[in-house]
């Protein structure tokens, strides 16, 4: 018995030293959008120890901008439909974003195929039990390309 416990021992010690410290929290998260306007992601959880979060928006798709632009907005849920109402007028050359709105947390620019964009915010801008929602705010696209975040403990 104490033959085999000696081993055990010896491994688990090695298995901890490789394995390192705990890791610390993931403060970014990347999505992706494609020409069928859908976003990779259902749903983003925000863990409340960052005190930045990044998130990086790809599109892998073909299309231009133009014809099939793609973006990230992220708002409180219950401001989701003003703001994209408001995004939609403002326009392409705003990123569908209205200037200075107060709901949106955080956005990208708006990207074609091949292109990419990051938005980083102060997570303290997040508050527990709040609903939020991420969506593309591109003509047409929030129908199908929106999900949910959280703040996770």
């Amino acid at each position: 018995m104490a033959i085999l416990w000696k081993p055990l021992v010896l491994v688990a010690v090695c298995a901890a030293a490789v394995a390192g410290p705990a890791r610390a929290a993931d403060c970014s998260a990347e999505i992706d959008g494609n020409d069928a306007m859908q976003f990779s992601k259902a749903s983003i959880a925000v863990p409340a120890s960052c005190k930045q979060f990044t998130l990086k928006l790809k599109h892998s798709g073909k299309l231009p901008k133009t014809a099939m632009g793609h973006n990230w907005v992220l708002t409180k849920a219950a401001d989701m439909q003003g703001a994209l109402t408001d995004g939609i007028a403002a326009g392409a050359a705003k990123n569908f974003v209205k200037d200075g709105d107060a709901r949106v947390i955080a956005h990208t620019k708006l990207v074609g195929g091949g292109e990419s964009d990051a938005v980083s915010f102060p997570v303290a801008s997040l508050k527990a039990g709040e609903s939020y929602a991420y969506f593309c705010s591109f003509p047409g696209h929030a129908a199908l390309m929106k999900g949910t975040l959280t703040l996770a403990k």
